[in-house]
C-alpha cells in the first residue's frame, strides 16, 4: 500500500484520516502470470493500481487476433477507463503479463473519494489527463511516426520492456509483425 500511497501524495495532499478511510476499502490482490484482471463484455467496476508487475490491454478483432493496445507497470493506475466512466460494457482485455500484485480501488471508494477527499477531483482529474496524454500521444505517434521512431520511442514510454514483454506483442502495440520487429532489432544492432 505504501507505493499507492506515494503515488496519491505525489498528486493530491492526503490527510492520515483521508488516507485510512480510503485504505479501508482497497483490497490488495496477487494475480498469476497470463490471468486476466478484466475482460470483454463486463462493466468494469474497479481502477486496478499496479504495485509489482506488468499488464497488457488489448483488444480482439473479429478474426479472433489480439492487438496490444496499452502496457502499465509499476506505480500506475490502470482499467478500461472509457468503460468504467460510462459504466458501460469493456472492450479490452486486461491481462499480467508476469506475476502481478495490484491494488483494487471498487468504483464505490472512487465515487466516495470524489465526494469526501479535499481533493478527490483533482486526484481523478490528474489521472484522467495523463491517461488522455497518453492515448493522444499513442495516436500521434502511430499516424505520424516511422516504424523506426516508433520501434525507438517504446523505451522512453516502457521501460525495460524488452526483456519483460514478448515480441510479438511489442511488434502488434508498434502495429508491426514480429518480423518486422526482429529485422528493426537486428538493424539497432540488437540494442533494446
Amino acid at each position: 500500500m505504501e507505493a499507492l500511497y506515494k503515488a496519491i501524495q505525489s498528486m493530491i495532499n492526503i490527510s492520515d484520516a483521508e488516507w485510512d478511510r480510503f485504505l479501508g476499502t482497497c483490497i490488495e490482490e496477487k494475480i498469476k502470470r497470463q490471468a486476466f484482471l478484466s475482460k470483454p463484455r463486463i462493466v468494469p467496476n474497479e481502477i486496478f493500481f499496479i504495485a509489482k508487475g506488468l499488464v497488457r490491454v488489448f483488444i480482439t478483432d473479429e478474426n479472433g487476433v489480439d492487438h496490444s493496445i496499452h502496457f502499465a507497470m509499476e506505480n500506475q493506475f490502470i482499467c478500461d477507463y472509457s468503460s468504467f466512466m460510462q459504466k458501460k460494457p469493456s472492450t479490452y482485455s486486461l491481462q499480467a503479463l508476469e506475476e502481478t500484485e495490484v491494488i483494487v480501488l471498487p468504483r464505490s471508494l472512487i465515487e466516495w473519494g470524489y465526494e469526501y477527499l479535499q481533493e478527490g477531483n483533482k486526484l481523478g482529474r490528474l489521472i484522467a489527463e495523463y491517461y488522455f496524454i497518453y492515448q493522444d500521444n499513442r495516436i500521434k505517434n502511430m499516424m505520424a511516426l516511422s516504424v523506426k521512431d516508433r520501434y525507438d520511442s517504446i523505451t522512453e514510454i516502457f521501460p525495460d520492456i524488452h526483456n519483460r514483454v514478448p515480441q510479438h506483442m511489442i511488434a502488434s502495440y508498434l502495429g508491426i509483425t514480429a518480423v518486422h520487429l526482429s529485422r528493426l532489432k537486428k538493424e539497432a544492432g540488437g540494442k533494446t
